[in-house]
C-alpha cells in the first residue's frame, strides 16, 4: 500500500516501504529519468547500478542512481540533465573519517557464491566480512526483497542462505560500493558516503555478472531494459515494468521472467528466442537431462506454463529495431526465414547472455583466458578457486558463467581454502562439493548449447546504432575510428571516446574488442580489452580523500 510520497519534476509520487526510487517511478508510469548530452531521453536499463543511465538529481545533488537509491519521504527529485551547473549544486557533505577493517577473509559480493563462502569460512573459525552493493544481500539470482516475503522456492532458498550466513557470525554489510582494489589485498569502498578501508588476510571475489544487451537502433530508449532489471522490479519491489511487455534474446531467464511478470499482472505479448527449439537438438537435450533432470523438468514446466497462459514463444526470432511511437515502443523482429513483424508495447526486456563482472579481479592482476564460445574472459583458478594471485579467490559468474548452483559449491570450497590460508582449519586437496560442482558445470555446458548466447556484433547496415550508451558513440563512428586506429581497443578509445563514460565501457568495451579483433584478425585475450582503472565506479571525491587520509595516517 502506498503510504509516503516524494516529488519528481513537480509531481507527487507515491511509494511503498522498501521501494527504490526507480521502482516507485516505474509504478507511476514515469520512465524518462534523464537527458543525454545530445538531448535524448534515457531511463532505467540494467537495474543493478552498472549502466549509470538512471541518474537523477536528489535534493539538488546530481548523479544519483535511481535503481540503487531507496525512496524516502519528502525527497525533491529532478530528471538529470547532461551537464549540471556546478555553481548551482549544493556542497556535498564532507565524508566522515574512514573506517578501517582487517578481517581474516573479505568477500566482495553477497550472492549465492559469496554467502556460501562466508558460511564455510566462519565454520572454519575465521572472521568474515561480506560486502555487497545491494541493501539486502542475495545477489541477482535470489533477488531478496527488504519488505516482502519470498515469492517462490528460489527466493525462499536465497532467504535461507542469507539467514544461515547471518547466523554464522559473518559481518554482512550492504550498500557498499567497492571502487578500488590494490595489492595486499587492499580494498577501498564507500558506504552511504562514508569511506571504508579493508585490509584482509585473504579475499574472495564473488561479484557475479551483468546482462549482455542486443544493440539495435533504439535500444537506449526509455522503456527498454534488461530482463534482469524487470525481474528486480518484480521480485524485489513487487512492481511490474509495464502493462504490455515483450521479452527477447536467448536463455532460460527470459522465459522465467516472462512468467513472473505475467503473474504480476503484465500482459506478456511474446517471448522471442533467437535459438532454435530444444527438441531440434535431441542429443544435447538428452545430455542436459542426464546432467540435472530436476532443472530440465523445471524448464519443461515453464514451457508448459507459457502455453497455458497463451504467451507465444517464438524461436529463431531476433530483435531488429526499436522506435518510439505515440502509444509506446514499436519493436520489429526478424525470423530465420527473413520475414519481419512488429509489436507495440510499453516495455521491451532483453537478455542476450551475460558478461562476468570481473573488474576487481582484473584490477588486481588475476590471470584471465578468453572463452571464445561464450565470448567473455574466464578467470584462471585452481581446484580451490584460488586465482593466479596468492590469497585471492574467485567464485561464481565473475570468474566465468556457471550458474548459481555451481557458485554455491565454488563458494563453499573457496571459503574453506581462504580460511585455511588465514590460519584456520586445514587446506584439503579434495572436497565433497567437487562431484556436485562437476555435475552443475556439465549441465550449464549443455544448457548454453541449447541457447544462442554467442556474442553478436551490431548490424553494420545500421551505422546509427549507439554502441557506447554513456558517450553516445555510434557504430558508424567506431567503424570510422577503426580505419584510423585499428590496432587495439585502447587506441580505438582514444580515437572515438568509446568506453570513456561513467560505466567505464562495461557494455561497449566487449563490442569494441570484438570489432578490433575482426578488423585485425588478432585473437582476443585479456590484454585486448579496456584496462580497468580505479575508481571502477563513480564515487564522491570526499570519500576518496577520506580513504587517502586513513592510508596516510592509519593511526
Amino acid at each position: 500500500m502506498t503510504t509516503d510520497r516524494f516529488n519528481f519534476a513537480g509531481k507527487s509520487i507515491g511509494f511503498r516501504e522498501g521501494q527504490s526510487i526507480a521502482a516507485a517511478l516505474t509504478e507511476a508510469g514515469q520512465r524518462v529519468l534523464r537527458q543525454s548530452a545530445k538531448g535524448e531521453n534515457r531511463g532505467m536499463f540494467c537495474g543493478m547500478g552498472v549502466c549509470q543511465d538512471c541518474l537523477i538529481t536528489i535534493d539538488g545533488l546530481p548523479n544519483q542512481r535511481a535503481c540503487m537509491t531507496p525512496a524516502a519521504f519528502g525527497l525533491e527529485i529532478e530528471p538529470q540533465i547532461a551537464f549540471p551547473q556546478l555553481n548551482q549544486m549544493p556542497v556535498p557533505p564532507t565524508a566522515t573519517p574512514a573506517q578501517i577493517l582487517e578481517p581474516d577473509v573479505a568477500i566482495i559480493g553477497g550472492g549465492a557464491g559469496g554467502l556460501s563462502a562466508a558460511i564455510a569460512a566462519r565454520k572454519a573459525g575465521s572472521s568474515v566480512l561480506v560486502m555487497d552493493e545491494r541493501k539486502v544481500a542475495g545477489g541477482q539470482y535470489y533477488k531478496q526483497s527488504a519488505s516482502h516475503p519470498p515469492l517462490d522456492a528460489q527466493q525462499a532458498e536465497g532467504a535461507t542462505l542469507l539467514k544461515h550466513a547471518q547466523e554464522s557470525g559473518a559481518e554482512i554489510m550492504g550498500s557498499v560500493e567497492i571502487w578500488g582494489a590494490f595489492d595486499g589485498p587492499l580494498f577501498l569502498a564507500d558506504v552511504g558516503g562514508a569511506a571504508l578501508v579493508v585490509r584482509p588476510k585473504t579475499a574472495i571475489i564473488a561479484t557475479g555478472a551483468y546482462e549482455r544487451p542486443r544493440m539495435v537502433p533504439g535500444w537506449t530508449l526509455p522503456g527498454v531494459m534488461t530482463t534482469g532489471a524487470a525481474q528486480t522490479l518484480w521480485r524485489s519491489y513487487r512492481t511490474t515494468p509495464g502493462k504490455r511487455v515483450v521479452v527477447c534474446g536467448s536463455g532460460p531467464l527470459n522465459v522465467q521472467v516472462a512468467l513472473e511478470l505475467a503473474q504480476g499482472g503484465s500482459q506478456v505479448v511474446m517471448v522471442a528466442e533467437t535459438a532454435s527449439a530444444p527438441w531440434q537438438h535431441p542429443w544435447i537435450s538428452l545430455k542436459a537431462i542426464t546432467a540435472d533432470p530436476g532443472l530440465v523438468f523445471k524448464g519443461i514446466g515453464m514451457m508448459r506454463e507459457l502455453k497455458r497462459q497463451s504467451i507465444p514463444l517464438r524461436h529463431q526470432t531476433s530483435l531488429h529495431t526499436i522506435e518510439q511511437v505515440e502509444d509506446g515502443l514499436r519493436a520489429t523482429f526478424k525470423t530465420a526465414s527473413g520475414s519481419e513483424f512488429s509489436e507495440t508495447v510499453d516495455v521491451i526486456c532483453m537478455n542476450d547472455g551475460f558478461e562476468p563482472q570481473n573488474e576487481v579481479l582484473r584490477l588486481l592482476g588475476a590471470s584471465m583466458t578468453y572463452d571464445g564460445a561464450m565470448g567473455h574472459l574466464r578467470c584462471d583458478r585452481d581446484r580451490r578457486m584460488e586465482t593466479s594471485i596468492s590469497n585471492l579467490f574467485a567464485v561464481g559468474d565473475c570468474a566465468g558463467l556457471g550458474g548459481a548452483p555451481a557458485a554455491r559449491d565454488e563458494g563453499t570450497i573457496a571459503g574453506r581454502a581462504a580460511a585455511a590460508r588465514a590460519g584456520f582449519g586445514s587446506a584439503q586437496d579434495s572436497y565433497p562439493e567437487d562431484r556436485s560442482l562437476a555435475r552443475h558445470r556439465n549441465f550449464q555446458n549443455y544448457l548454453w548449447k541449447l541457447h544462442d548466447v554467442r556474442p553478436k556484433l551490431p548490424d553494420t547496415s545500421a551505422p546509427e546504432t549507439i554502441v557506447c550508451r554513456c558517450e553516445e558513440i555510434t557504430l558508424g563512428e567506431i567503424l570510422d575510428g577503426l580505419e584510423t586506429s585499428p590496432g587495439h581497443a585502447g587506441s580505438l578509445k582514444r580515437a572515438t571516446r568509446v568506453g570513456m563514460g561513467r560505466c567505464q565501457g562495461r557494455y561497449c568495451g566487449p563490442v569494441a574488442t570484438r570489432l578490433v579483433a575482426q578488423i585485425t584478425g588478432k585473437p582476443i585475450e585479456d590484454l585486448s580489452h579496456f584496462a580497468p582503472r580505479a575508481p571502477i565506479k563513480p564515487i564522491a571525491i570526499s570519500s576518496i580523500l577520506a580513504a587517502q587520509e586513513a592510508l596516510d595516517d592509519p593511526e
